[in-house]
């Protein structure tokens, strides 16, 4: 495997193949009619894995401008997914935590997926694993750019 175009030809065979896997995991019945889109999966999988955050935090961790948060956060409030309340420390600020009767659902879909990762990543080394994202993040950003975007 020397070879970058041999390992190019691999890669490209392998990614749709994952993303057609992803695609594949059913929504669960109670958020399927609620049109979240893969932005919205993000959003979900930190407050599940990392608990209740601010915004701004949370605009911090899936790097991206707070307002986007606070848009994504208002929809899916209004559709009774995710809670907003008061921080008791700081009233000015919101903590925004996945809503009580949602978790359940959120979890058993979101959760296998981080298991694969924990399965494939942990007899790595962190150094490894440092590379495997990194790796991952740059081929996002070369794409981005070849884009234009």
């Amino acid at each position: 495997m020397d070879d970058v175009d041999a390992t190019v030809r691999e890669l490209l065979l392998l990614m749709p193949r994952m993303a057609a896997r992803v695609k594949r995991i059913p929504v669960p019945e109670v958020l399927q009619s609620q049109s979240l889109a893969p932005r919205h999966l993000s959003l979900l999988s930190c407050l599940l894995f990392d608990g209740p955050m601010s915004v701004n935090e949370l605009a911090a961790r899936l790097e991206v401008a707070p307002t986007t948060v606070s848009l994504m956060v208002a929809d899916l409030s209004g559709k009774g997914i995710l809670d907003r309340r008061e921080d008791a420390s700081d009233r000015r600020r919101r903590i925004v935590t996945i809503a009580p009767d949602q978790h359940d659902a959120i979890a058993a879909w979101l959760a296998p997926g981080a298991e694969a990762w924990r399965r494939v990543l942990t007899p790595l080394a962190p150094a490894q694993r440092r590379l495997f994202v990194d790796t991952l993040r740059a081929y996002e950003t070369a794409v981005a750019e070849d884009r234009g975007r």
